[in-house]
């Protein structure tokens, strides 16, 4: 088919790292079935991807990168941007740059088709006016678990049950939150401490909040429904899904299903925000079997300093080799700063880098526990990998994962908030050699196998994407 000819996918993400990662798997997988990709970035972030790339972010003929300002006055600063205040940006600002660019597409490029179908991420929805104006549909992608999903669905019920706002700040602490939640149907266990994190707050203006409840408003509006999760492991809730929203399309874990795409320039493409250090799988040839703790709490947690010493020390008296990503940002207000004695006491068996490829580090068979914040890819990540978790959880959907992780899917156990060393040192013995650890080990492998079936071709997230492409996203033909 020539380039004219084909299906036309403008796929925006929202601005961060953990939603621009799975959008480009996304837009990997329609290039790879035929489609020709436009891939919205901010002008912000594609400048720290030039400035992480060397200037080197490929485009293709047929898979093109462009942008659209965040509406946040220009910065020097390179780490992310603030995260209520790009919520609420994106939301007054961008609309009518994607209008523009939209309009761009599709008059201003003979030599490329017209765009046939948006790919939003949920938290962009003011693509569905855009979608609604050139009438093409605008499927949102959901970058979150399927519980996790419909937590954030019933984030308006919490408001008109008078459970949000908090009352005053002392129920963040006096075990308020340790409140069951048993009205929301195939969410087993639910405590309001699970649900994603934005409704912790005694303002009822709270940006975060009243941002996702805005978007979760526009949900059924959409023309499909995406989420990188799989069948066999959110079966009972995305059931509960199918009768208050469009049509819901499981393509997870993405990074197997990427697996059965044939390599090509566009598949080895990356959007990392941070220049990746390629010495952090060198360090782990020749490690023994399994005898890794890799730590990494993704690309928005920022701990204290305190927090970090803890970390440390837990990690230094378990006496296990590990691999730690510590984000020039990772300190909040501050550089990170690691005790000399720790640094000295774990010179031979540590490693410290600044980011990584997680996916292959994952799936490096030195790796035996991963110490995660419990973002969601990150989660399917270890999925894939087979790697046991252990989870510290900082904000958002994190909460939600880890609870299933830990209680409902049998993968991890928790680190409390308030984290401690002598905690962080028992629970690493436990995962990396005792009888607990053994038993999630085998869970985690029970469930990669699984995740496998599900995107092998015949497998339910396989069917799903072809489902997706055919039933939503290809221009029906005319007829007449």
């Amino acid at each position: 088919m020539d380039n004219i000819g084909k299906p036309h996918a403008v796929c925006i993400p929202f601005p961060a790292q953990g939603h621009m990662t799975p959008m480009l798997s996304m837009a990997k997988l329609l290039h790879s079935s035929g489609f020709h990709i436009t891939f919205v970035n901010t002008e912000f972030n594609h400048c720290r991807l030039l400035r992480s790339h060397d200037n080197d972010l490929a485009s293709f003929p047929d898979f093109q990168f462009m942008t659209i300002p965040d509406g946040i006055p220009d910065s020097d600063d390179v780490s992310t941007r603030d995260l209520p205040s790009l919520c609420q940006s994106t939301i007054e600002n961008c609309l009518p740059h994607f209008r523009r660019l939209l309009y761009s597409l599709q008059s201003s490029y003979p030599e490329i088709p017209k765009v046939t179908c948006i790919i939003s991420d949920a938290s962009m929805s003011f693509s569905l006016d855009v979608a609604k104006e050139i009438g093409v549909p605008c499927a949102f992608f959901r970058f979150c678990s399927a519980c996790a999903f419909m937590a954030y669905l019933h984030y308006r019920k919490l408001l008109e049950k008078g459970l949000f706002p908090l009352r005053d700040a002392a129920q963040l602490h006096n075990g308020y939150l340790d409140t069951a939640v048993d009205w929301i149907p195939s969410l087993k266990h639910l405590r309001l401490k699970d649900f994603p994190s934005f409704n912790r707050t005694t303002d009822k203006n709270d940006i975060m909040f009243n941002c996702v409840m805005s978007h979760m408003d526009r949900a059924p509006m959409a023309s499909a429904i995406i989420l990188n999760t799989f069948d066999e492991l959110e079966q009972e809730v995305l059931a509960t899904m199918v009768p208050i929203l469009p049509p819901i399309y499981t393509i997870g874990p993405l990074p197997m299903l990427l697996e059965q795409v044939p390599t090509t320039p566009v598949k080895s493409l990356s959007l990392n925000l941070w220049k990746e250090q390629p010495d952090c799988l060198e360090w782990l040839e020749g490690k023994k079997l399994l005898s890794v703790v890799y730590v990494n709490f993704g690309s928005l947690t920022t701990v204290t300093n305190e927090q970090l010493t803890e970390f440390a020390w837990g990690l230094a008296n378990s006496e296990y080799a590990f691999m730690w990503i510590i984000r020039p940002d990772l300190v909040r207000g501050d550089s990170a700063k690691l005790p000399a004695e720790f640094l000295e006491a774990t010179k031979d068996r540590g490693l410290i880098a600044s980011w990584c490829k997680q996916e292959t580090v994952l799936r490096h068979p030195a790796i035996g526990v991963f110490l995660t914040h419990s973002g969601w890819n990150s989660t399917l990540e270890s999925v894939c990998g087979a790697v046991p978790m252990l989870s510290w959880p900082f904000f958002a959907d994190q909460q939600t994962n880890c609870r299933y992780v830990c209680t409902e899917w049998g993968m991890g156990m928790e680190i409390d908030n308030d984290v401690k060393r002598k905690e962080v040192e028992s629970l690493i013995r436990e995962m990396m050699d005792g009888e607990k650890g053994k038993d999630v080990k085998r869970t985690v492998v029970e469930w990669k196998e699984k995740a496998i079936q599900a995107t092998q071709p015949g497998g339910s997230s396989f069917v799903n994407l072809k489902r997706l492409i055919n039933e939503i996203l290809v221009p029906k033909p005319m007829f007449g």
